[in-house]
Parts: structure tokens; sequence; C-alpha cells
């Protein structure tokens, strides 16, 4: 657990933190899916469909269709990672690019990433203009929550940040989508995720800007059993099924956003 929670780059400073990091890295290891594991995907992800909520509009990404080419900023920390040698590839953001391609024929699809581990919200805010610059894009998907509330940030500032954040975004030519926390079974009563994820909906309904429930859909998986995310480390290829459903899903809310 050690060796893969230091390559998710989540490891915390301190005893407690540590703890809890470790218990969130379980979800994010992973080895080589098999075809036929992702295969079963689809009807996997459908079970939290109903989670996936289209209330905003994304008007720079119907341009972007519109033009034939669509370029996403992927802004996150640990969680927006997988290790080993095929982590990339294999993690949402990567998974995020295919499903797009494959549902929008003709029209260039890049995600590019501004990913670093243990960053709050407030501190990803800060290089953000340098990233959207350099991006350009006409999305950005914004995963953040988990370090924030692992630091137990105020919520006014957490808030403040989020807000902060998606001005910049706007102001540089992009639509937002927010991503709060992933679920965890194990760290559940240790910190307050389901806290800072719902600060997260507060702060994309005052915005306008569609909310990824990643947490409530993951707590739903685990409560439904279509994913044991309380598992042994053994079972290193829920992390990955876990994103190839997170990508398709979110794949699906940027194009209903954009219609």
């Amino acid at each position: 657990a050690a060796s893969a929670f230091d390559q998710a780059g989540l490891r915390g400073g301190r005893r407690m933190t540590g703890r809890v990091l470790i218990s969130l890295a379980l979800l994010v290891l992973a080895g080589p899916a098999n075809s036929q594991n992702l295969a079963e995907l689809p009807a996997k992800c459908r079970v939290a469909e109903q989670l996936v909520e289209r209330d905003f509009a994304l008007p720079q990404v119907t341009r972007a269709i519109a033009a034939k080419r669509l370029d996403i900023l992927v802004l996150g920390a640990g969680s927006s990672l997988l290790p080993g040698a095929n982590g990339i590839k294999n993690a949402y953001p990567a998974r995020l690019q295919i499903a797009l391609a494959e549902k929008l024929p003709g029209v260039a699809v890049k995600v590019t990433t501004d990913v670093q581990a243990r960053r709050t919200a407030a501190e990803m805010v800060k290089t953000l203009g340098p990233a959207l610059a350099a991006a350009k894009p006409a999305l950005m998907v914004w995963q953040t929550g988990t370090v924030d509330a692992m630091q137990a940030i105020d919520l006014d500032q957490f808030s403040a940040a989020l807000g902060h954040g998606i001005n910049i975004a706007h102001s540089a030519g992009a639509d937002v989508v927010l991503i709060n926390a992933q679920f965890s079974p194990r760290t559940e009563s240790m910190i307050a995720l389901g806290t800072y994820a719902e600060n997260m909906r507060w702060v994309a309904l005052q915005q306008e800007v569609p909310l990824f429930d990643r947490f409530s859909i993951m707590k739903l998986w685990a409560d439904l059993g279509t994913f044991d995310l309380y598992s042994a480390t053994k079972k290193l290829d829920i992390a990955e099924r876990v994103h190839d459903c997170i990508a398709r899903l979110l794949a699906d809310l940027v194009i209903e956003a954009a219609k």
C-alpha cells in the first residue's frame, strides 16, 4: 500500500493524515484490465446514471463542438491519478478523451492535465491562470475537495477559492465542471469528505456550473456492491474500472450539457 500510496502522490505530513491518505489510496490502485472486464463496464456505469446531473449548460463546449475541436483542461489532485506504468492512460482524464472522441466523431478532442497531489483548491487557483493560458480550453474539469477536507480547511475559504477559480476560468473563455471527492468506506468516519462534497454542490448552484457528484456516485456503487471499494488491495483492477466508469459518465454529462 505504501508504494502505491507514493505513486499516487497522496502522502500526508501528519500521522493521522497519512493513515487517511493510505486508505484513500486503496481506491487508486490499478493493474492492467482485460477486455472482458472492460466489456462489462457500461452496465456497471449505468447503475449510477441517475446521479449524473445536467442542470447547467456548457456554451463554450457547444461552440467548440460546432468548430470540430474540443480542448479540455483537467485540474486535479491525487485522485485524478493512477499509479504504475499504465497509470496515466488508465486514469479518468485520458479515458475521458477516448470516450468523448468516440461520442463525437469528426471532432478533435484533446484533454490536457494539470494534476498534482496534495493541493488544496486555493493552491490550485494560484497557478490556474498560466495553466489556462497554456491549454486554452473550452472546458475546465476541476477535481478538488479531498485535500481541503483532510486539512480541515475552513468551508468559507474553500467556497471562496472555488468561486475565484470558476471566475478565472470563465474570464479565460472556459466552461467549468466541478468534480467532488471520491467516496471511501474506509475513511468515511475519519474525515468529512461528504461535507465538502455538499459544499461544492452549493457553490456549483450559485455559480450555475455542472457538478459531477463523484462522491455520491461511488457511494451508490459501494452500497449496491457494484464495485467493492472496501476490498483488499489485491483486487488491483477495481480502481481502473471505477476510473473508466467515471470517464464515461462524465463524457455523457459534457455532451448533454452542451446540447
